[in-house]
């Protein structure tokens, strides 16, 4: 007689510190270099981070220690900076875009308010910020560095959001009906549908951002405090007072720290992101080349990676059950007719009055002072650097997007290019002030006409950057299926390309717009020494009335440069956004 066998016991079930220790148990050599990497950052940051809650004294002025050998430390305090303020761009970048995106009344004031805020100069921030930070911080190093930070910020975040903000409202609707047909809550649909659909975007955007944060380092890390100059440790400083001082050797110094830090950048963080962001293409077959990277591959080897992913997926879980709250993406919030039009007319009068208020204020602050005759000049000067814009976006655009596409189309030339361009992408304008200076006076060149190389040297990159990644998005099958077609030269242009890079063009353009009014007030100034080049410009006057501590003036020239800055894109740019979204969009 047989007896039926029992069933098996279901195995044991292991705790969370188990299976960890289980996990450590298996870890290779390649997870004790990771490891090690991470401590030894870790303990950088800590120890370079020491030096920000000292007490300073302004008794020291601008005394910046030029001495080489300091050049390693200038470096990592200038890298925490950068990276501090990075972090800070994509919270607001997610926060911001995101609202300016899903609400049609807020979207009436996010947008105008970026254009003005991408057109505000980083010294007009930075002028703002010290006097709040320092209250926070009364004097304590903490409360400049937060300043130079937040003037860092203010170089990256507008460029990064716009991008964004144009990748949420141009979401292929496949993905959107995706979204709606699995019902996922809006917290799902954000992390799971909207950010990977706008990665690469994002990814290629802060890479431009972050190039945009090294060419304002000089002027964030000087800060001004009771009329008096206190320039923080950094390479920009370093720079700063080297051109200052005419010291060409110390200017090269400079410069080859500067290059080594972008490589390294590029090496160990940039490049590893772009590689990484290839997953997220919207294409139906895969491509025969993709995108390599060395530390990616190292990281993809590791155990450390899975290990953190099961040890945050608890928290992660709860933070999707919490979305639920904000509800379903298959039922829309739908309102009455009647019950919009009143709120779309009491936030028109709540914003147009405060809007109303600001303004007022500002002409009765300046009548007081100046008279309001004081817009007359800049006005006139803003013509001048119009007509620059003007000219470097058009240039540029020639130029830059013919490359930008052809290195969007090759992995092999993407690795090549990307970092030649991100170090020429960073390069400060006030590095290459001694030779500009020799440059114009040999040549007998008007600063007028070589400020605008200047200024391109900090603005045409946004256009080569959101051409190469809005290229880098046009789905591989796309491309074949045109290769198969025999679809060849201007027909291909107008067929794929166009309509493929047209909304990161679009961002690309606006920020480049933005990015050349902001660089004027550098590249319309030069000084080298003692000789000092000035162009006739906006950026100019705001310069000079920086450096005299003139408030009124300051004011006046940055309300004419907002006022600038908006008429052209909503002339200009908005309404190629639109087209954007209603005839390109995937």
């Amino acid at each position: 007689m047989t007896f039926p066998k029992p069933f098996p016991a279901a195995p044991a079930r292991t705790s969370l510190p188990s299976r960890v220790a289980g996990r450590l148990s298996r870890m290779t050599w390649v997870d004790v270099v990771v490891a090690a990497a991470v401590l030894v950052l870790l303990y950088l940051a800590l120890r370079v981070g020491q030096g920000t809650t000292v007490r300073f004294s302004t008794g020291r002025g601008a005394d910046v220690d030029t001495t080489p050998a300091r050049l390693p430390y200038d470096a990592a305090r200038s890298l925490l900076r950068m990276f501090a303020a990075l972090a800070a761009s994509v919270v607001f970048t997610f926060g911001y875009a995101y609202a300016a995106a899903k609400s049609r009344r807020l979207e009436r004031i996010l947008i105008p308010a970026l254009d003005i805020l991408q057109s505000v100069p980083v010294l007009a921030f930075l002028t703002v910020a010290v006097t709040g930070f320092l209250a926070l911080f009364p004097g304590s190093v903490l409360g400049l560095e937060c300043a130079a930070v937040f003037a860092i910020f203010t170089s990256q975040a507008w460029n990064m959001t716009f991008g964004f903000y144009a990748a949420l409202t141009s979401l292929p609707r496949e993905l959107d009906e995706l979204s709606r047909s699995f019902r996922f809550t809006r917290w799902m649909r954000f992390w799971k549908v909207e950010v990977p659909s706008g990665m690469i975007g994002l990814v290629w955007n802060g890479m431009m951002s972050f190039g945009g944060g090294w060419f304002f380092l000089v002027a964030s890390e000087a800060i001004s405090v009771n009329n008096q100059t206190y320039a923080l440790p950094g390479v920009g400083s370093y720079a700063g007072a080297a051109i200052a001082a005419g010291d060409l050797g110390k200017v090269g110094w400079a410069i080859v720290t500067m290059a080594v830090m972008v490589i390294g950048v590029n090496f160990l963080f940039w490049r590893p992101l772009t590689a990484w962001a290839e997953k997220f293409k919207n294409e139906q077959s895969e491509a025969t080349e993709v995108q390599r990277s060395v530390v990616l591959d190292f990281l993809r080897r590791s155990h450390w990676p899975e290990l953190l992913g099961r040890l945050f997926r608890p928290a992660a879980l709860a933070l999707s059950r919490a979305g639920r709250l904000l509800g379903t993406d298959d039922r829309p919030l739908a309102v009455g007719t009647g019950r919009r039009r009143a709120g779309d007319l009491a936030f028109a009068v709540v914003a147009g009055g405060l809007i109303l208020w600001g303004l007022i204020d500002l002409g009765r602050y300046l009548d007081d002072r100046t008279g309001l005759g004081v817009f007359g000049e800049p006005l006139l000067l803003g013509l001048a650097t119009l007509a620059r814009v003007v000219v470097l976006v058009a240039v540029a655009t020639l130029v830059w997007v013919p490359i930008g596409v052809k290195i969007g189309f090759s992995p092999r030339l993407t690795r090549i290019a990307q970092p030649v361009v991100q170090v020429l992408a960073s390069f400060p304008a006030n590095f290459l002030f001694p030779l500009v200076v020799w440059f114009l006076l040999r040549t007998g060149l008007s600063i007028d006409v070589g400020g605008i190389v200047l200024m391109a040297l900090g603005a045409q990159w946004y256009i080569l950057f959101n051409t190469i990644a809005g290229a880098m998005a046009i789905p591989t099958d796309l491309r074949e299926a045109m290769d198969d077609l025999g679809v060849r030269g201007r027909q291909r242009w107008r067929r794929l390309i166009v309509p493929g890079i047209f909304p990161a063009y679009v961002t690309g353009g606006l920020t480049a717009s933005g990015g050349a009014w902001n660089a004027s007030i550098v590249a319309e100034v030069v000084t080298f020494g003692s000789t000092t080049l000035t162009a006739t410009g906006l950026g100019a006057y705001i310069a000079r009335a920086t450096e005299r501590g003139d408030r009124p003036h300051l004011l006046a020239g940055v309300a004419v440069m907002s006022l600038y800055v908006v008429l052209l894109n909503r002339l200009v740019w908005r309404r190629l956004h639109r087209l954007a979204e209603t005839r390109y969009s995937l």
